[in-house]
């Protein structure tokens, strides 16, 4: 690198768990962002602040900057560097043609900047929120995304524990040649321990190999079929291949999730991941997505995880709920949307039956992962008590499948029998030709929500599927061929259809963004199977059941109650009269509609 070259970066905005920001403005973690390790960064944060330190390899300027899509355009920068020994730090922000203004409102805050012979190193703070339109609010969850280099995701670790001499690894993944291509995904499936006795996982983290810190994107860990066969164990393949074997389609639960710049996941002191006994997991599949941009050739691998277990038994077992839309061809988005949203139902009726059999005074859920694949653009956990709309269990507004981790939630929630929880995904189809249909591969769609708990209940997937007579009776199918006896079924008229399977008509209609979005508000008010299905193979009674979509509380109700109580949390520096009024406005319009 010449000595007035620039290094810079660009950080994608998508969620930044702020719930213990309890660490003050310490460095507590760090990351390199390029293959060589020319630019890292370290980053710490309170409650109302986040500070980073960058160190690259330049004698010239530094750009840094926080973008909602990876790119340029609509970007908030930072360049800075240090001029005749004394350093400097300036807040740009880019339009949505990529052009660069100095923002008349200056929101960084140089620390100290220095510069020897190789290097320079820049310090600066900002408030999560400064009330500046060109600034990008730092919300729940940052993954940081460097365009130039890498990435890594700014986040607040869960509460780390000592690791005492009892614990010990029980697998990392074997030695994986990486392939000659810019992505690929590996899967492998391990089996857990065979113990004479019950012991509580209580952390799992991430095992990358040195010098491999830019190639392993993300890890995801699902729970398989716990009848599989011997000879599955240690078997690797790659992720989504239309010859990855079937046994591989049987891991569909995701137990732990990590992301380039995550920090591993430690259970509460009180919970553990139960082990060594008939219900617990036997055989789990690793899927690590390596990152090669630069093709390089003969890399061979070692990186995975690392569980750590023990005999000492914490108090509650944990458990993982799978909520949202059951996976399924019926779950089906129209293509060129740039905004189609889809709704997945554990309902009232699941949780009640559920609970009420096996904990009546309900679960409590301590961390989140929100699932999608690479159409999804923002998910949101939402909670129901009595049809009235609670804070979200979680939420993130700007998606990425690259960074998927569960969020420990600040507070622990309760689900008590009764309650409902609606999974909204936003996806974005621009760029497709045809449908996309619900199913495990990467172009394929998904909408859930894990949800990690305690006490684990028998109580695996409490999910919803829009029934399918209603969507095909939007394209004009008047009837099916029967018996069904081929998937997916054939349609028998119109004409037109005849003989297609179901799948060719919903592709061969001609869909235009107005007949997308009327689609989309038919789908969202159709009736709904309930999937209530307990671990294992079994199912609750209401499993299989058609039930309408529940009549909830407006979305004005719960925006009039989430408004006010959170004015007084607002931090900008300007008069609260107008809020308040607007407050006191909506409060009183939601009122004269109830």
């Amino acid at each position: 690198m010449s000595e007035n070259q620039p290094l810079c970066a660009l950080v994608f905005l998508s969620s930044l768990f702020c719930s213990a920001c309890s660490q003050g403005t310490r460095f507590v973690h760090s990351a390199a962002l390029d293959a060589d390790g020319r630019y890292n960064i370290k980053w710490g944060f309170d409650e109302s602040t986040i500070t980073f330190e960058v160190e690259v390899e330049t004698r010239g300027y530094i750009g840094f900057g926080l973008s909602p899509t990876g790119a340029m355009s609509s970007s908030d920068i930072v360049i800075g560097g240090v001029l005749s020994g004394s350093p400097y730090l300036l807040d740009y922000y880019t339009d949505s043609n990529r052009k660069v203004h100095k923002d008349a409102l200056q929101s960084y805050q140089l620390l100290y900047g220095r510069e020897n012979d190789t290097h320079t190193v820049l310090a600066f703070s900002r408030n999560l929120q400064t009330c500046d339109d060109n600034d990008k609010v730092i919300t729940v969850g940052l993954t940081a995304y460097i365009i130039t280099s890498g990435s890594t995701s700014l986040k607040e670790p869960s509460v780390a524990v000592p690791v005492t001499s009892f614990l010990e690894p029980f697998f990392e993944l074997l030695v994986v040649p990486v392939p000659h291509k810019d992505t690929t995904y590996w899967c492998q499936i391990f089996k857990f321990p065979e113990l004479k006795k019950k012991h509580h996982i209580i952390r799992i983290e991430p095992m990358i190999q040195k010098g491999h810190e830019n190639l392993v994107h993300h890890i995801l860990l699902y729970q398989c079929d716990s009848n599989l066969n011997k000879s599955e164990i240690d078997r690797g393949h790659e992720c989504y291949h239309p010859n990855m074997p079937d046994s591989f389609f049987t891991c569909e639960t995701v137990l732990f999730a990590w992301a380039i710049g995550g920090e591993g996941f430690t259970y509460p002191p009180h919970v553990g991941m139960s082990i060594g006994t008939s219900i617990d997991p036997v055989y789990v599949q690793m899927e690590i997505h390596f990152d090669n941009p630069s093709l390089q050739r003969g890399i061979v691998d070692s990186s995975g995880l690392r569980l750590y277990y023990s005999p000492s038994l914490r108090r509650y077992d944990a458990g993982v709920i799978e909520t949202g839309v059951w996976v399924s061809l019926y779950h089906m988005l129209p293509p060129g949307m740039q905004d189609y949203i889809t709704e997945g139902h554990c309902t009232q009726e699941c949780l009640q039956e559920s609970l009420d059999s096996e904990m009546p005074s309900g679960i409590h859920v301590f961390a989140v992962l929100l699932h999608a694949h690479l159409a999804g653009r923002a998910i949101r956990a939402r909670h129901f008590r009595q049809q009235v709309e609670l804070q979200p269990l979680a939420s993130d507004d700007q998606f990425d499948f690259n960074f998927q981790e569960f969020q420990p939630l600040s507070q622990e929630r309760i689900i008590l029998p009764g309650d409902s929880l609606i999974t909204e995904c936003r996806y974005n189809t621009k760029g497709r030709m045809n449908m996309t249909w619900g199913g495990l591969s990467t172009r394929d769609e998904m909408c859930l929500s894990y949800l990690l708990y305690y006490p684990r209940v028998n109580l695996a997937r409490c999910e919803s599927l829009p029934e399918i007579t209603g969507q095909l009776k939007f394209i004009g199918v008047k009837e099916i061929q029967e018996p069904v006896t081929t998937w997916p079924f054939v349609i028998k008229s119109p004409k037109k259809y005849s003989n297609l399977l179901f799948t060719e008509a919903m592709d061969k209609y001609k869909w235009t963004r107005k007949r997308g979005k009327a689609f989309n508000d038919i789908v969202r008010k159709l009736p709904i199977n309930v999937r209530c299905s307990k671990i294992g193979q079994d199912e609750w009674s209401i499993q299989g059941v058609i039930i309408s979509p529940p009549e909830l509380k407006s979305e004005q109700t719960s925006a009039a109650v989430v408004a006010c109580r959170n004015v007084s949390e607002i931090q900008c520096g300007r008069s609260l009269a107008p809020l308040l009024t607007a407050c006191l406005l909506l409060i009183l319009q939601t009122c004269l509609h109830l």
